[in-house]
């Protein structure tokens, strides 16, 4: 006989050594996250070095996200059902191999491989971090475990371009992956003493179909968003994988609603409690990733800034989450409004904030530093509480799949947001000049005089202004919808 699987370890009062492992998952959270946005400040490097074309760039951007992205959900099902230490130490593993291929790449190819490898170990790392944490601590003590969980996303999303500007003002393009091997290593070896193994006690047999659905579909869907911008959303490229996703997916929720054993209950979706912070945290990740992804362009082709100086400017949005979730004050808040109203007003302060980079950013740093901190405070209590109550309605022993949910709408808003707010705002510019081409770069390439050359400036940042309404109209439609669901939920449960 096998011995039974070892049940989770939730305990009223939390694990005793809970706050030091919480250290240990954040720091394998952040050698992710500061990978998704430390590549973006070495293209020119890249270019120069590898002899890197345009379609070899986007796809070693797009090989991580693409992978990363289709295999959230199945990689929090295989951490529910074979323990979830021993796939974030997997998922170390992998991530590092990864870095250390991609370090020492000679090629576009062999670096898109390592990429794409890097994307299994994240995938990994994403899910179980999360279900981690929610397995060490009590509930009462969740809220806040979740917000230095969220804060530390912030801090990689904030840090990454300011360490890749600083590596790639010392060193060559390659350390910008060395460097994660040793914070790999040390989060290995911390994971391996102090994180306590926990998995679903009943073991489910594994969905294989359904896990290679998801991924088929997941991964699709991305490609499409991603290839929107650039080919056309009515292109073949765009409505092929599209058309292939919607296909797969449906599938997936067809299979998934009918075998004993679904990676994926169906059954959540009845929740309004799950169903409101999954559109929440859609659309707050569509505003806030796609705002960000575009207000980033602006300062770099409009105002001049070098990639470290758009990185620190950008800096006090992840510095007020940091702050707000570290010290506590966010989940104090959320736990005196409640989590509706805590979702709703975080989101219309976050909205608030994307109005005022619409708004004042033409009148300088000043304007644009408002909104920043308006949005950081804003993301700072709207975000963990969404997080919270996606993790809360699922049973503590899917809490890998809770954790594959919360990521993969997280990935699949912010690709969205940067497709289409860029969109928005590539169609605004476009009609605002005369010029061939379409880009900002090429168009002023183009330009034959000053004044042609403010024309098109002013065109761009026209169109910035309207991409960032409507993430700010998607960010606080996002606010009330995930708010009503919650309290119809709340009555629901009090009735």
């Amino acid at each position: 006989m096998t011995a039974p699987a070892p049940a989770p370890v939730t305990v009223p009062q939390g694990h005793p050594q809970r706050w030091l492992i919480l250290g240990v998952i954040c720091l394998a959270q952040l050698t992710v996250l500061l990978d998704n946005t430390i590549l973006n400040v070495a293209i020119p490097s890249l270019t120069s070095e590898l002899g890197a074309a345009t379609a070899d760039i986007q796809w070693m951007i797009n090989a991580y996200s693409l992978v990363q992205s289709g295999l959230l959900l199945t990689a929090g099902s295989a951490a529910d059902r074979y323990g979830r230490k021993k796939m974030l130490a997997a998922g170390l593993v992998l991530f590092g191999v990864g870095s250390l291929v991609a370090g020492l790449a000679g090629s576009t190819a062999q670096l898109i491989a390592a990429r794409a490898g890097m994307g299994v170990g994240g995938a990994l790392l994403m899910t179980t971090t999360l279900a981690v944490a929610m397995q060490i601590f009590a509930p009462e003590e969740q809220p806040r475990a979740i917000g230095i969980w969220a804060a530390v996303n912030s801090l990689g999303f904030a840090t990454g371009p300011l360490l890749g500007g600083f590596m790639l003002n010392h060193f060559w393009w390659g350390a910008i992956f060395l460097i994660n091997l040793p914070v790999a290593a040390l989060a290995l070896v911390a994971v391996v003493v102090l994180v306590p193994e926990s998995k679903n006690p009943r073991g489910d047999r594994p969905d294989l179909l359904g896990a290679l659905l998801s991924t088929i579909g997941m991964a699709s869907l991305v490609f499409a968003i991603i290839s929107g911008p650039e080919h056309g959303w009515t292109s073949g490229r765009v409505l092929g994988p599209a058309a292939l996703a919607v296909g797969v997916l449906a599938g997936f929720a067809w299979w998934e609603s009918r075998i004993p054993h679904p990676m994926l209950d169906m059954h959540f979706f009845r929740d309004r409690r799950f169903t409101g912070a999954v559109a929440g945290a859609v659309l707050i990740t569509f505003g806030m990733g796609g705002s960000l992804f575009l207000l980033t362009q602006h300062m770099q082709f409009v105002l001049g800034y070098g990639p470290l100086e758009a990185g620190l400017r950008t800096a006090p949005l992840a510095l007020m989450i940091v702050a707000l979730n570290f010290t506590g004050l966010s989940a104090k808040w959320s736990t005196r409004l409640g989590t509706p109203l805590s979702i709703g007003l975080g989101m219309a302060v976050m909205a608030a904030g994307l109005l005022s980079i619409a708004t004042l950013t033409g009148h300088g740093y000043p304007g644009t530093l408002l909104g920043l901190v308006l949005i950081g405070a804003g993301a700072a209590v709207a975000s963990p509480a969404m997080a919270h109550a996606i993790m809360s309605a699922i049973p503590p022993e899917k809490a890998g799949v809770g954790a594959g949910i919360n990521g993969t709408v997280a990935e699949f808003g912010q690709g969205l947001g940067v497709a289409v707010l860029g969109a928005v705002l590539n169609a605004r510019f476009a009609a605002g000049i005369s010029v061939a081409a379409v880009s900002l770069p090429g168009a002023l390439a183009e330009a034959g005089s000053a004044s042609e050359r403010a024309r098109i400036t002013d065109a761009f940042a026209s169109g910035l202004e309207s991409s960032q309404m409507v993430g700010a109209v998607a960010v606080l439609l996002g606010g009330v919808v995930a708010g009503v669901l919650l309290r119809r939920a709340e009555r629901q449960e009090v009735a």
